[in-house]
């Protein structure tokens, strides 16, 4: 059976990059390209970044129960079909969604034993950087889009692993150890070598109980008025 892995961070965190950085190191892994009612952004091509599709199209596909999860986003649908894990199943790969709070929540009701990780900014102000420096979005929406990540960053503790993107290499290798090490966890009758065994315990420093303390600062930054622990 596959293994689900759910990735959800801020707009601006880096994911995409994290991700895609990803699939050069692990092999046996499917990415599931979600489906939208939103336009095309720069150079944003169909069927690779998103499917684009209309909303009565979208629609249509509820109707049918063709989605794992879908969410009405700033006016826009987005959703991940069904047939990706149908698809990485037969292949006999693990499959990995590039989701966003709610549709995460929606995942983890249909496959509790999903693998969740969330990603965050190093703080509030390295992420409004981000959005600026990308160039793609009007100041009203990236007022909104920092709005909307104070609100998802409050439910980090729903994910299974948190991982706090400060320098890229350095991501990309905590993510890779997560991703291998939930695949190793399914062999623990067989035994680990000391090496696989290293690499579980990197990946549980990013495990919620480890990664408490880390989040607290970035919230903060977000929330300059809140005091730890309410």
């Amino acid at each position: 059976m596959s293994i689900v892995y759910i990735v959800s961070a801020p707009s601006g965190s880096g994911k995409s990059t994290l991700v895609n950085e990803l699939f050069k190191m692990v092999r046996n892994l499917d990415f599931s390209i979600s489906y939208t009612t939103r336009l095309p952004r720069g150079s944003e091509q169909n069927g690779k970044e998103y499917f684009f599709v209309s909303r009565e199209e979208f629609e249509a596909m509820i109707a049918a129960d063709e989605f794992l999860e879908h969410a009405d986003v700033f006016g826009n649908y987005y959703g991940t079909a069904k047939r990706f894990l149908r698809e990485a199943e037969a292949r006999g790969n693990d499959l990995l969604l590039d989701i966003d709070v709610q549709g995460a929540k929606q995942i983890k009701q249909r496959i509790p034993e999903a693998v969740s990780i969330f990603i965050l900014p190093p703080d509030r102000e390295k992420l409004e950087w981000r959005l600026r420096n990308r160039g793609l979005d009007s100041e009203t929406v990236i007022r909104r889009r920092l709005d909307t990540a104070r609100r998802e960053i409050e439910n980090y503790s729903k994910y299974d692993y948190i991982l706090v993107n400060n320098l890229l290499e350095q991501s990309a290798d905590q993510l890779k150890n997560i991703v291998l090490a939930e695949r190793l966890n399914k062999k623990r009758g067989a035994g680990l070598s000391e090496d696989e065994k290293r690499l579980v315990e990197t990946a549980q420093a990013c495990r919620l109980d480890q990664a408490r303390e880390q989040v607290q600062p970035i919230l903060a930054s977000f929330n300059p008025q809140t005091v730890d622990g309410n």
